[in-house]
C-alpha cells in the first residue's frame, strides 16, 4: 500500500489528479437543482460536500488506499452518467438499470468500509510507518462511507422496495430531484415524471390546491 503511486506512476497520479479535481464540477448538480427551484435532499448536498472535502484532504496525504476508492468511483459513475446521457437523449431504460446503479452505490460503500477496516488491521500488525495512510483519515472514512450505507439505503428503500414505490407512488421530493434534466445523482425509479416540466406541472397543481384550502 505506498503511497508512491501518484508520484511515481505518472498515468495514475493524473487520474488521481482529475478525480480530486472533478469533485468541484460534481457540485454543478446541486446548483442546477436550486436553480431550477427543485428540491434539494438531504442526501445530495452531504454526499457531494463530503466526498470534496474528503478527496482534497487525502490529496495533500498521498493516501495510499485512495487508489481503490478513485477507482471504484470511476467505474460506478462511467455507467451513473452514461444512464443520465440516455434519459437527456430521451431514451427510458428499464427501471432495473437504475436500480443496479444504487446497488452498485451501495457495494461501494460497503468494500469502502472494508478497505478501512483492513488498512486499520494493517497498520496495527505492521506498523503505522508500514503504510502512508493516517489514522485520522481512517476515521474520516469510515465514518464517511458508513453513513453514506445507511443514507442510500434508506434511499433504496424508499424508491425501490416501500410499500408506495411498489404502486407507482413517490415523494415529490425524491421524484423532482431525479428527473434526467436536473443531473441528479440519485437514480428514480422510472415514474412518469420525465422531465422538469412534468415537476413543475405537480409542483403548481399542489400549490392551487393549497390556495384553494386558504381561500375557504
Amino acid at each position: 500500500m505506498s503511497f508512491l503511486f501518484i508520484e511515481h506512476d505518472r498515468v495514475s497520479g493524473f487520474w488521481t489528479w482529475l478525480f480530486v479535481l472533478s469533485k468541484l464540477p460534481e457540485l454543478g448538480d446541486t446548483v442546477f437543482i436550486v436553480l431550477r427551484k427543485q428540491p434539494l435532499i438531504f442526501l445530495h448536498w452531504y454526499h457531494h460536500i463530503t466526498v470534496l472535502m474528503y478527496s482534497w484532504f487525502s490529496y495533500t496525504e498521498y493516501t495510499a488506499s485512495a487508489r481503490w476508492f478513485i477507482v471504484m468511483n470511476y467505474c460506478v459513475h462511467s455507467v451513473m452518467y452514461s444512464y443520465y446521457a440516455l434519459r437527456a437523449l430521451n431514451f427510458k431504460p428499464p427501471r432495473s438499470i437504475a436500480m443496479l446503479i444504487t446497488t452498485l452505490q451501495l457495494t461501494q460503500m460497503v468494500v469502502g468500509c472494508a478497505i478501512n477496516i483492513w488498512a486499520h488491521g494493517f497498520l496495527q500488525t505492521a506498523g503505522k510507518n508500514s503504510c502512508n495512510i493516517s489514522e485520522m483519515n481512517i476515521k474520516l472514512s469510515i465514518a464517511m462511507y458508513f453513513s453514506y450505507f445507511v443514507l442510500f439505503a434508506r434511499f433504496f428503500y424508499k424508491t425501490y422496495l416501500s410499500t408506495n414505490a411498489r404502486k407507482g407512488k413517490r415523494p415529490i421530493q425524491v421524484t423532482a430531484s431525479s428527473t434526467a434534466t436536473s443531473g441528479h445523482q440519485y437514480i428514480d425509479s422510472g415514474s412518469s415524471l420525465t422531465g422538469k416540466s412534468d415537476v413543475q406541472s405537480l409542483l403548481a397543481g399542489g400549490q392551487a390546491a393549497s390556495s384553494k384550502i386558504k381561500a375557504q
